[in-house]
């Protein structure tokens, strides 16, 4: 039925587990994925007439944000090349996550999103609105929410 499946990360415990079941799916229906992370922006802060200095550069936050991404996506590819899955990855700077992950499923013809009921914001997060919720309201593709 699913033959792409679009597989948003964040890194979480339940984000983790989410992908390793999205692999088993993606096994028993012989569908290919697509693992996704939104890195963050780099945060500008203003306060009064100057802007707070961040002691890190925006080259270097960059930096950190490609390394985590590489970490959270190798972690599912991994999984997948053990289970005979086919798998690539996509990586996108968005402070916008939700609108990032509908528009990545659409881009890569994903015919599913297979994606946690809540983040890194926990469980009241789900509760006032979490990206899940978001991309559930905002996506034409189907998603499938795991807990």
């Amino acid at each position: 039925m699913f033959q792409h499946i679009l597989v948003p990360t964040d890194g979480s415990e339940l984000s983790r587990a989410t992908a390793s079941r999205a692999v088993s799916f993606a096994k028993e229906a012989g569908a290919r994925i697509t693992v996704f992370f939104a890195k963050p922006e780099y945060p500008i802060a203003y306060f009064g007439e100057g802007a707070l200095i961040d002691p890190t550069t925006p080259e270097k936050f960059s930096e950190l944000a490609d390394q985590q991404a590489n970490e959270y996506l190798s972690e599912v590819q991994k999984q997948c090349v053990a289970a005979g899955v086919e798998c690539n990855t996509i990586a996108v700077t968005s402070d916008v996550p939700y609108e990032a992950i509908v528009e990545a499923a659409e881009k890569s013809g994903c015919d599913l999103i297979f994606m946690a009921s809540h983040g890194r914001r926990g469980f009241s997060g789900f509760l006032l609105g979490s990206e899940t919720n978001k991309v559930l309201t905002h996506s034409k593709v189907p998603v499938l929410v795991y807990r």
